[in-house]
């Protein structure tokens, strides 16, 4: 790729420094769960907001794919800035415009304005979000990238199954507006923490203009076969993920299980075994290891719907399924954003901003069929969908082996 389509940025602060320190990490870690929480609230709510606005349990869905829609206008538009400009301050005018999205939802008095906060939230959640991500990324040297980016995973995979936990036990206290006017009152306190205790990273901006940002990531997305092939494991794999997490609630909420919200939010921690488990696959990227681990946690992923489809027989089988699940997607998740990131070190903003609009585009398609997969066929008809998506991740996974680059290999610009 030619130096006018990326333009190069000086060395990361990981390679001044030789190893970013555990108390920077475990920040950028902390920042990326709160800011993420905002995007998965709605999940364990879906049956709270249905009876509120009067949509129906196929319909509900919709609400996840505006949030999605949201995250994917964030990505494409939005989070490639974070080469472009300042990060302090496009970190705090996100945080504003997230806190005016979440009020937004909060006072919503028709779905058209649910909607439309919902896709407001998703946008400037996720844009802050993986603006940490890459953030944390450009601070960190090669031989530690995996290791960084992973633990920043780590506190998003957090943040996005405890959000559902929180959301559920905020509703059971004071209705489902409780939890995103309870966000917005975190993020402004959230404000001035960033602004004061992240460091500047010593590195220049890109000198590209916003047109020419933007066509550098299109550029990226057309011939990086890295992020081609990745990025489409991502799409099948949160497409299996969103399929779950999306209809989980309905089940649930209804007999003979009769959960309260709080209850089926709580489920988000049985999840939180597997996942953070699954921050030690960057250290395997590291390793070169990256394609190896990824055939094993796609089959895990494929396994994952056996005990899951057992919902039927006890809540034993479902907890199982959880670990299983969030092991083998956030792994793969890991995975994949260790092994893009070493191809243009000097592009990461635009580099995750290319990567998550898979992401998005899986995250909104699989909450869309899920609730209606439920609507048609029941708990058994959302496994067989997501056992179907995971077995085509799978197979994509071994018929694009010789088509990946080897990994750990960086461009030379």
């Amino acid at each position: 790729m030619s130096d006018k389509a990326l333009d190069p940025i000086c060395t990361s602060q990981g390679e001044v420094l030789g190893r970013l320190p555990a108390s920077l990490v475990l920040l950028l870690a902390g920042a990326s769960a709160f800011s993420v929480a905002n995007v998965y609230y709605a999940q364990p709510l879906l049956d709270a907001i249905a009876h509120d606005f009067t949509i129906s349990l196929a319909s509900v869905g919709m609400v996840i794919t505006a949030t999605q829609l949201g995250c994917a206008l964030a990505l494409l538009l939005v989070v490639p800035l974070g080469d472009r400009i300042n990060r302090h301050r496009l970190l705090a005018v996100q945080q504003l415009l997230l806190i005016a999205a979440l009020c937004v939802v909060g006072w919503a008095d028709n779905s058209l304005l649910l909607l439309s906060g919902m896709l407001l939230v998703g946008l400037f959640g996720t844009a802050m979000t993986q603006g940490l991500i890459a953030f944390a990324a450009t601070l960190a040297a090669p031989h530690e990238r995996g290791r960084v980016v992973g633990a920043a995973q780590g506190g998003v995979v957090l943040g996005l199954l405890l959000a559902r936990t929180l959301s559920g036990a905020l509703a059971d206290m004071g209705g489902w507006r409780a939890v995103y006017f309870f966000s917005a009152a975190v993020t402004l306190v959230l404000l001035p923490v960033l602004a004061r205790l992240l460091p500047a990273p010593d590195t220049a901006p890109s000198t590209l203009r916003y047109p020419a940002l933007l066509r550098s990531m299109l550029t990226l997305l057309w011939g990086d076969r890295t992020l081609q092939i990745r990025g489409m494991l991502a799409l099948l794999m949160f497409a299996a993920f969103s399929i779950f997490w999306s209809a989980l609630v309905l089940p649930l909420s209804q007999a003979p299980f009769n959960f309260s919200h709080s209850v089926i939010g709580a489920f988000g921690l049985v999840g939180a075994v597997g996942a953070l488990a699954a921050v030690r696959a960057g250290h395997l990227a590291d390793r070169g290891l990256g394609q190896v681990a990824s055939g094993v946690c796609l089959l895990l992923l494929v396994a994952a719907w056996v005990p899951l489809s057992m919902l039927s027989y006890g809540l034993g089988w479902l907890i199982m399924g959880i670990v299983l699940l969030d092991l083998a997607g956030q792994a793969i998740h890991v995975l994949n954003q260790s092994l893009i990131f070493n191809a243009y070190p000097q592009a990461h903003s635009r580099l995750v901003g290319g990567y998550m609009l898979f992401y998005a585009v899986g995250s909104g398609l699989g909450a869309f069929a899920s609730t209606h997969a439920y609507a048609w066929a029941g708990w058994s008809g959302v496994c067989w969908l997501g056992a179907g998506v995971s077995l085509v991740a799978l197979l994509f996974w071994w018929l694009t082996l010789r088509g990946m680059p080897a990994s750990g290999a960086v461009v030379e610009q």
